[in-house]
């Protein structure tokens, strides 16, 4: 991404970076938001509310009130089955999981909580939903995650996968948001609680083994035995994760025994990390910065991958060419699940974002699949996955997952430790690691580059660029080529994107407002070389400037 980097990128992190746990839980619980303050209001964005307690933006208040309008949602609509209830290691999820339960067992919900309080990937939330409610009609299960997925130490977040498995579309956030807010203006007026204590003793709370579960499952959607015969030495770094524990239980159970797990510690400093590229702790798995070590470490590995502190996201490192981007290992897992998945559906869909990589275009056309192209958010590849219309979603963030071996659901949100665990079956059936493929698919279909810019906008100019028509591009060329579209709703399913794409032979751009800064973001790629892509970005700035000017 074309901005400064820090210093210290890459590097081990300081002493004195390293977030205060004692204070940020304390202001947990001693904050009280003001809601008439916006960054202090319940706010759902693409993956649930999240924050820090240190900014009134996360804390008691949020989850109880949150809690209590999910509650209410529960019964508004007939959801009367168990609530499967995750959450990963950052040091603000325990106290809000404490608050969840307290809530929740108040309300007389059937809670599943993690037996031996293990850590819970959000793919492991969405599996056991999807397990549960197979061929049911009522009393489907649901559940809410505690994560702020990779963000940095001192953030909280917290969001609800309804009976689908997946994220929750934007009805259902939405008046979850209205109702929390109304909460949080009434000092929490309508919010049912009861003490902790009291709340796990409840009748109507159990303990469900997550892990396990998940694990003994995986074998229903990798070849398991490809990847326990593959032969190069495999490593994963769970960076501090909620799956910590799941990568030792997969190398018992399939006995991997070329799989080593490098790291096991939790910390919620997440003091291992190397800094990410502004100077931050993040646990990215897509960041060179962030994932500095295990790079390092790729002539020890054939292959070498990570998950965020989740898990729904992967980061890929091989021998032959570092750590992947992330949608150059997407086109790579297309290519591959599509040619070798006899069983799926011949007409599952690949599923891809406006703003993920053209090459997942070419792979697909080349596969004779169709696309489907949808706005950012993984919600939007739910219902394909439920019914099997698709049989991959996945988005520049490096979040994917796929069906089973046999064409059926596996998860509808993003599944870090299943891709990752690909990319070993890659190169245990092709005899190539997953970057030569990559190399090959670019010498069929061609190499692209790309890169994200971000340009100063004000308020109302991002409100005009998220409204953007095409017949406001008034452009009828970029970078010395014809433009030969322009989107303002996605082709797969007719959304909005918030924003425009752009679309010329070898390349594109597409620009978004940010939901959280005054910038608007340009994403921009080119099959023709670093100076076309240079020269598709600033077109691109003077393109969208002069449609939000009217010029």
């Amino acid at each position: 991404m074309s901005q400064a980097t820090n210093p210290l990128a890459g590097q081990p992190a300081p002493l004195d970076l390293l977030v205060n746990v004692p204070r940020l839980v304390s202001a947990y619980y001693t904050g009280q938001p003001d809601p008439t303050v916006p960054s202090q209001r319940v706010a759902f964005g693409t993956s649930g509310h999240r924050g820090s307690s240190f900014d009134n933006a996360f804390n008691e208040w949020h989850v109880l009130a949150i809690s209590q309008a999910i509650c209410d949602w529960r019964k508004q609509n007939g959801i009367d089955g168990p609530l499967f209830l995750g959450i990963d290691t950052h040091a603000l999820s325990t106290p809000a999981f404490n608050s969840a339960v307290e809530v929740l067992a108040a309300n007389g919900v059937e809670l599943m909580l993690s037996k031996d309080d293990e850590y819970t990937p959000t793919p492991a939330v969405s599996h056991a939903i999807l397990v549960y409610n197979r061929g049911r009609t009522t009393g489907l299960a649901d559940g809410i995650v505690i994560t702020p997925s990779h963000n940095p130490p001192e953030s909280g977040g917290f969001k609800y996968n309804p009976p689908n498995g997946g994220p929750a579309g934007t009805d259902i956030t939405s008046a979850v948001e209205a109702a929390a807010n109304r909460m949080l203006a009434s000092r929490l007026d309508g919010v049912k609680r009861m003490p902790l204590a009291q709340a796990l003793r409840a009748a109507t709370t159990h303990r469900h083994d997550y892990l396990n579960t998940y694990v003994e499952d995986l074998a229903n959607v990798l070849d398991m035995d490809a990847i326990r015969g593959v032969e190069i030495d495999l490593g994963v770094d769970p960076l501090g994760g909620a799956g910590v524990h799941y990568w030792p239980a997969i190398a018992e159970r399939y006995k991997l025994k070329r799989l080593q797990v490098l790291n096991q510690e939790v910390d919620p400093t997440f003091r291992f990390m190397s800094l990410d590229w502004d100077g931050r702790i993040r646990m990215d798995p897509s960041s060179p910065d962030a994932m500095h070590k295990l790079i390092e470490l790729k002539d020890r590995f054939g292959i070498a991958f990570a998950c965020d502190t989740d898990h729904d996201r992967h980061g890929i490192v091989t021998r032959s060419a570092g750590l992947m981007q992330p949608n150059s290992y997407l086109a790579v897992m297309v290519d591959y699940l599509y040619t070798h998945r006899p069983q799926w559906p011949a007409q599952a869909a690949v599923g891809k974002t406006v703003v993920s990589s053209q090459m997942i275009d070419r792979v697909t056309a080349r596969l004779g699949r169709k696309l489907y192209e949808v706005p950012v958010g993984f919600k939007w590849f739910v219902d394909g996955l439920v019914d099997s219309s698709l049989g991959f979603g996945g988005e520049e963030s490096a979040g994917a997952t796929f069906l089973r071996l046999d064409g059926s659901t596996w998860t509808t949100d993003k599944d870090g430790l299943v891709p990752a665990l690909l990319s070993a079956e890659i190169a245990a059936r092709t005899g190539r690691d997953p970057g030569e493929r990559y190399v090959e698919l670019t010498q069929a279909l061609g190499r692209p580059v790309s890169d994200r810019v971000d340009a100063a906008a004000t308020v109302e100019q991002k409100k005009r660029l998220s409204s953007l028509s095409p017949e406001q591009i008034r452009s009828t060329d970029l970078a010395g080529e014809k433009i030969v579209n322009v989107l303002s709703h996605a082709p797969g399913n007719g959304a909005a994107i918030g924003g425009v794409k752009v679309m010329i032979e070898n390349g594109w751009f597409a620009a978004r407002p940010s939901g959280t800064e005054n910038i608007y973001k340009i994403y921009g790629e080119s099959f023709l070389g670093k100076e076309h892509l240079a020269r598709i970005l600033e077109e691109a700035q003077h393109v969208v400037d002069g449609a939000l000017s009217g010029s």
